[in-house]
């Protein structure tokens, strides 16, 4: 009985954590469609996003230290991460589940054919950024 107790409790505490990772905060320009269709593809893989419209987006990505290589139309912070662009969520689940040592990752310039944008398929390159540099986080 002890054993199953232990497991249970287990169980619960772990929920918190993992209902943590999957909540989102997306800064958006209010004129941006296509920060939306990133915001409704993160939710049908399973995030919560809270989007907040900014009247200067540059001011936030100024505040996060975002490189201007780096840079898109949205940013958003999952679990103590930054995610520049148009990633998608398969590349924020690997990042929550390997937690590399970097301040996020960045999907630089807008993709066509990525999360939120139309168009024909482009490659995504997927990229790591902080104080390491940067390098490639995935292809999709």
């Amino acid at each position: 009985m002890k054993t199953v107790f232990a497991f249970l409790l287990g169980l619960l505490a772990a929920l918190p954590a993992s209902a943590a990772e999957r909540e989102v905060t997306m800064w958006k320009s209010p004129t941006c469609g296509c920060c939306e269709g990133w915001a409704e593809h993160m939710r049908q893989s399973g995030y919560k996003v809270k989007s907040i419209d900014v009247d200067d987006i540059d001011q936030i990505k100024r505040a996060y230290g975002i490189p201007a290589p780096m840079q898109s139309c949205h940013t958003a912070k999952v679990d103590g991460y930054l995610i520049e662009g148009h990633v998608p969520a398969e590349a924020v689940d690997k990042l929550l589940k390997e937690r590399p040592k970097t301040r996020g990752i960045a999907s630089p310039g807008m993709p066509m054919g990525s999360p939120g944008m139309g168009g024909p398929k482009e490659e995504n390159v997927v990229q790591t950024f902080g104080p390491e540099g940067s390098q490639v986080f995935g292809r999709y």
